[in-house]
């Protein structure tokens, strides 16, 4: 049976939207991510070694001492504390990143629940969906086992989002395309952060690291997804859409990568850190601004590409202190980080 035609002009749009059928190079990209997610698979307790020797959690052991290219463990407040300290500081700060990633990508399940519920039969957005849900699944599975064997009771998100959440699923519905904006500014920083840390090649306790390696390989894929969603829809949007989204976006990135990057209230009051040095590494210090900076580069690039880079929308980005040159490419290694590594 043929499916009613709906009454108002939204409806029609948002229903047109919704069929992509018609492009091809869209639908090749979808199948090509979905054969990925079939070929390309990781099970958190299959592929990783919890029970092994030399995966235990012992004490004082300095593979957890945060690496230089984390904003805390680059500054020289936590560089001057003993060793024993910064293990401890090291292992929070790390347990609290996975538990802010597993809270994220239980939002992000829900969301593309709710986005796959309305997607039209025939449709390969619903099946590359459902890979991508079946993997965030299991990094849901694999950050909280991390938590779980470092011993460490982290609380995750600050209070007033986790109080939010349940809302921002909601949105995937009729708003995709703020929903999938929304799902760069949860997944850019902390893939941003994880390419640095195992690109600067310091030791690892391998839990950290085969739970890096493991979910910066998967979420090539879905943060691909989202930035081929996004570049097909946007450019289509009308004029007033487009300027609306325009201011979206920047003020989105900022306030969800703060949510994610600085830690919460706890870690400050656990490890009573200055507050002058909590200024300075979020974000007063040139070195941390920079790194602020350059996690969005892909984000600005995308920007760029679909109109969504007007005076106004510059200006927001700068307010924001993410502003900066775009990426040439995905993925581009920030060039300062290049030059450290060579040096």
């Amino acid at each position: 049976m043929a499916v009613k035609e709906a009454r108002t002009r939204v409806i029609q749009r948002w229903r047109k939207n919704m069929d992509v059928r018609d492009d091809t190079e869209y639908v090749e990209m979808l199948e090509t991510l979905s054969e990925g997610s079939v070929r390309r698979s990781f099970n958190p307790f299959n592929d990783i070694e919890w029970d092994s020797p030399e995966f235990a959690v012992i004490p004082n052991d300095e593979r957890w001492i945060l690496p230089a290219t984390d904003p805390i463990g680059g500054h020289p407040w936590y560089q001057a504390q003993p060793v024993d300290r910064q293990i401890e500081i090291g292992m929070w700060r790390q347990a609290n990143v996975a538990k802010v990633g597993l809270h994220f990508e239980n939002i992000l399940i829900r969301g593309l629940m709710e986005y796959s519920f309305w997607v039209p039969n025939g449709s390969p957005e619903y099946r590359y969906c459902l890979h991508e849900s079946v993997e965030e699944c299991n990094h849901t599975l694999m950050f909280q086992e991390m938590v779980n064997r470092m011993g460490v009771d982290v609380p995750g998100m600050p209070k007033l989002l986790k109080w939010l959440q349940p809302l921002i699923p909601l949105a995937a519905g009729p708003f995709p395309i703020p929903f999938f904006f929304g799902v760069l500014a949860g997944e850019e920083p902390i893939d941003h952060t994880q390419k640095n840390v195992l690109r600067e090649g310091k030791a690892l306790h391998p839990i950290m690291e085969r739970v890096m390696a493991i979910h910066v390989a998967e979420e090539a894929r879905h943060i691909s997804f989202a930035h081929q969603y996004l570049h097909k829809r946007v450019p289509a949007l009308r004029r007033k859409q487009r300027w609306m989204l325009s201011i979206f976006v920047p003020l989105t990135m900022r306030i969800l990568c703060s949510a994610i990057v600085v830690p919460p209230r706890e870690f400050w009051k656990e490890f009573d850190i200055p507050r002058s040095v909590r200024k300075e590494i979020f974000f007063s210090a040139p070195e941390s601004r920079m790194f602020l900076r350059n996690m969005f580069s892909d984000v600005r690039m995308l920007c760029h590409d679909t109109g969504l880079m007007n005076p106004i929308a510059k200006l927001v980005w700068k307010i924001c202190k993410i502003d900066g040159p775009p990426a040439r490419y995905r993925s581009e290694p920030a060039r300062e980080h290049l030059v450290a590594v060579a040096s």
